[in-house]
């Protein structure tokens, strides 16, 4: 059976290729414990283009693995870019979210990229959505697919949506980066306010006040580390 490619580690070598990535202290809340779970941070600043977070989860013995990838561009007129993978007993599932949040209207084009992706994959099973208040700011060429044994195609869509996305850095004008700022600003602080399924695991696990520093500070960037 083929292995799952981390997409946190393949995201960061694809990063520090083209651009200067300065890993953030998160002190103590590099690795947080309760209740069994495990929760792994790392995060930081890409220079010129914005912040970037990843964040693994896993229960004991294994019985859950997830990952969750968040690329918040403050330089670049993006969307923000959130990928998730999580194996439970064995289905796996592999998720990649775009969210409007951006100064002017994505072309076209750079949206098409990724419906291409997800036209190529149309064939593998789809994951369940359930309705949430960012389902109104996603991109239709986001990414929901569930299933087993499929470990190889989810990897190699999960990287083509990446590569796709890291090259638009370049493709897409400089913007005012304090104006798209308060954009990821005001997506993270709603995500904290009203929720999200990582999200409400964390709270429950660890407290309004560890969540919010995970969400706003290491997922987002939008507070001080």
């Amino acid at each position: 059976m083929a292995a799952r490619t981390d997409m946190g580690a393949l995201a960061l070598a694809a990063l520090k290729d083209t651009h200067t990535v300065k890993p953030a202290d998160l002190g103590d809340d590099v690795c947080l414990k309760a209740r069994g779970i495990t929760i792994r941070l790392e995060s930081g600043t890409i220079e010129g283009i914005g912040h970037f977070c990843v964040m693994r989860m896993k229960t004991l013995l294994n019985l859950m693995n997830m990952e969750t990838l968040v690329l918040a561009p403050t330089h670049v007129d993006l969307p923000l870019f959130n990928m998730d993978w999580m194996q439970v007993a064995g289905a796996q599932t592999q998720i990649v979210e775009l969210y409007d949040n951006q100064l002017e209207p994505w072309p076209d084009a750079c949206q098409a990229e990724f419906q291409s992706i997800a036209e190529r994959n149309a064939d593998l099973p789809d994951a369940p959505v359930a309705e949430r208040w960012f389902s109104e700011i996603m991109y239709p060429c986001s990414f929901h697919k569930k299933g087993r044994g499929l470990a190889e195609r989810f990897s190699l869509a999960a990287q083509d949506c990446l590569a796709s996305y890291i090259a638009q850095f370049d493709v897409l004008p400089k913007c005012d980066s304090a104006a798209k700022k308060e954009k990821v600003c005001a997506f993270a602080q709603r995500l904290y306010d009203e929720g999200g399924p990582a999200v409400d695991t964390i709270v429950k696990l660890f407290g309004a006040e560890t969540a919010r520093r995970i969400v706003l500070n290491h997922m987002y960037g939008v507070e001080g580390i």
